[in-house]
């Protein structure tokens, strides 16, 4: 297995130099000028090309790019065009509110996926499995801007019982720590701060997790039917097992290896649902950060951000590799 994680981790070297030379491509040769926005259109000739060689965008292109790879190694992403802050220092203040709805949006996604899914398999073609496929089918069609407004409409606009931006109270914001509220407060004993900090995640996290459960709800009822099916679940029965140790034991764990590869491929899902879900509801993290970036022309910051969420993928792919392993002792690794 360790093996097996090396070589991986040695794979990631050119994929990454790969994606470093397409985000740089269409950053620095694609994209348009960022001096005029920058400066503003009132700018002047001269004004705009001192701004252009303090930058270092006059000079070549291969040495422009071999700067970029040599202060990426060194932990420096460059400057910020607007805030003149490190790129490395915003990504870093900003990461932690990204990471923590990512992260609670994949675990709701997956419980009430793998639940819905289980549900509908064991009860084909009943009331139960039409529901569970009609709330997979919504989440398939409905876009994330789309259910993230109606989440808003519905539950803070209309109902009032959640908020509908920001990540904390300000009265209850935590000082310091790590970034990530929920184990901020806690680390703190700030219950009524970690109430709160709850209840702001609800809306966006469910607006961010509802495609990725739809897909995992799909996938989950496909394999456990396929596995339902199966000789060695007609013996368990047989043997008079009950079917909660039959339809969890021995389907569902066989089942789990085509789900967690389905869950796998939702983290960059959610990476990208993130930048409309951030907008949405006012949530400051990378989406936020990356959407005013764009915007603004601020190349070093899209570029660093690009950078950081392939490497999130790529680990996120090497993760579910390993967990196929677990779940499956029959999987092994040279």
């Amino acid at each position: 297995m360790l093996k097996y994680i090396l070589k991986r981790i040695l794979m990631v070297i050119p994929v990454l130099l790969g994606v470093t030379v397409i985000i740089f491509l269409i950053t620095r040769v694609l994209a348009p000028d960022p001096a005029p926005v920058v400066l503003g259109e009132h700018a002047t000739t001269e004004a705009m090309a001192a701004w252009r060689a303090d930058n270092g965008l006059d000079d070549p292109i291969w040495l422009q790019y071999i700067n970029f790879i040599v202060g990426a190694l060194q932990g420096n992403l460059g400057t910020s065009y607007y805030t003149h802050q490190p790129v490395t220092a915003e990504i870093a203040a900003r990461f932690p509110a990204t990471a923590e709805l990512a992260i609670c949006a994949i675990i709701v996604a997956s419980i009430v996926g793998v639940a819905l899914g289980v549900l509908a398999a064991v009860k084909k073609n009943k009331a139960a499995d039409n529901v569970s496929m009609l709330i997979a089918l919504v989440g398939v069609s409905m876009p994330i801007f789309w259910s993230g407004i109606l989440l808003i409409l519905l539950f803070s606009g209309i109902l009032h019982w959640l908020p509908s931006s920001g990540r904390v109270s300000p009265l209850l914001q935590p000082s310091g720590g790590t970034g990530f509220f929920i184990l901020d407060t806690i680390m703190q004993g700030n219950w009524a701060g970690l109430a709160d900090v709850l209840v702001h995640l609800i809306l966006p996290t469910l607006a961010l997790s509802l495609y990725s459960m739809a897909i995992i709800t799909r996938m989950t009822r496909s394999s456990m039917l396929e596995t339902l099916n199966a000789d060695y679940i007609r013996t368990a029965r047989a043997k008079g097992l009950s079917k909660g140790s039959v339809n969890i034991k021995h389907a569902l764990r066989n089942a789990l290896v085509p789900i967690v590869t389905v869950i796998g491929m939702q983290i960059p899902v959610l990476f990208g649902g993130a930048v409309i879900v951030e907008q949405l509801f006012s949530w400051p993290g990378l989406g936020l950060m990356t959407m005013s970036a764009i915007l603004n022309r601020d190349y070093p910051v899209i570029m660093g951000v690009c950078l950081l969420s392939a490497v999130v993928v790529l680990l996120a792919n090497l993760v579910t590799d390993i967990v196929y392993a677990v779940v499956n002792p029959a999987i092994q690794y040279d």
